[in-house]
């Protein structure tokens, strides 16, 4: 099991890099990872601490997370030297500091700018450029440094995501159960249990973070860092990432550009939790509460789209096995689905 030393979440936590650069013993030179807009909000000030507590400091830019980038970030990485990596930003930054410093065996600091999905602290990253998106095991932080002041900058919407997908961990695990049951599929209970945990806590304190207060956006944080553990725990994605999740990649195959990961893995929660006779009301009206899309519309998709990419999503990983695997649905019962639980009209 790959776990993070150190998970640092509050105000002004940023101020706190020296004291973990000299409790982890880190030296000679630091790498930045970032974007722009992410390197102006946090990563020049976590590059200010590092040079403060002695390192030598480079940065490299991540604009996308392809396959070709990747390879690319590798070699400038090799050139560079680096003794630890810092991923300053979003999902694709520390998707690409965990897969690229992972290939030269080097840790990286995971230091999050926005909260939209588990990615800060699971070993697991997503890559693009593929026919179909798919994960990679790569590695966990060594350290977690989230400060909400600088999260709570993010627009809302990345919140909403976050929330999205931490409260698809309900049907996640069912379908990690089932493929136990049914298939003989390693199922670990602690990790199942962590990530449920993560999905009530967000359920249940809807409220704080629907009024963004800072406990509301602490509770997001700390439910997406344990998902990230129990993945960790788990050795795959089994407890977080089920047949929502295949709705969500299904999706984007049809129609790209248009929701957020987390947004999609929501709506994708309602549908396969009505295939579970489990509640998907609940998991709706959290989502309403939240400002989250609970309809096709809201995802900027046509009813169509919804319908396609429920047929589609088990044939994204036909080695997954999950609740649409196991009723192997047709259009027309996928329709009635969308139907039934309001998703499309």
């Amino acid at each position: 099991m790959q776990l993070p030393r150190e998970v640092i979440v509050g105000k002004g936590t940023l101020n706190r890099v020296p004291e973990v650069v000299k409790r982890l013993g880190l030296k000679g030179k630091a790498l930045v990872m970032s974007d722009s807009k992410c390197y102006d909000v946090a990563g020049k000030t976590v590059s200010g601490f590092l040079e403060e507590s002695g390192l030598a400091v480079d940065f490299l830019l991540v604009k996308t997370m392809t396959i070709k980038d990747v390879l690319a970030l590798e070699n400038q990485i090799k050139e560079l030297k680096p003794q630890v990596l810092f991923g300053v930003g979003g999902g694709t930054i520390i998707d690409a500091a965990k897969v690229s410093s992972g290939s030269q065996n080097i840790p990286f600091i995971s230091v999050p700018t926005t909260v939209s999905h588990d990615g800060i602290a699971s070993p697991l990253a997503s890559i693009k450029g593929s026919d179909k998106p798919y994960s990679i095991l790569a590695q966990a932080p060594l350290a977690i440094i989230a400060d909400t002041e600088v999260i709570a900058q993010a627009p809302w919407r990345f919140m909403v995501s976050g929330c999205g997908d931490v409260i698809s961990k309900f049907t996640a695990v069912k379908d990690w159960k089932l493929a136990h049951i049914e298939n003989g599929e390693y199922y670990g209970g602690y990790a199942a249990s962590l990530a449920l945990m993560s999905a009530k806590l967000v359920t249940e304190n809807a409220e704080l973070i629907v009024y963004r207060q800072d406990e509301g956006l602490r509770v997001l944080l700390e439910a997406l860092i344990s998902c990230g553990v129990a993945m960790s725990i788990a050795g795959s994605s089994r407890p977080c990432s089920g047949s929502e999740h295949l709705f969500s990649h299904a999706l984007d195959m049809i129609k790209s550009n248009h929701a957020m990961h987390g947004e999609q893995c929501g709506v994708g929660s309602i549908l396969t939790a009505y295939l579970y006779r489990a509640n998907w009301q609940g998991i709706k009206k959290t989502l309403k509460q939240l400002g989250a899309p609970t309809t096709a519309a809201e995802l900027g998709v046509k009813d169509s789209d919804v319908i396609k990419a429920l047929e589609l999503a088990a044939k994204i990983r036909p080695e997954r096995y999950t609740i649409l695997h196991k009723l192997n649905l047709n259009a027309e019962a996928c329709e009635k689905t969308a139907r039934a639980t309001g998703i499309i009209n």
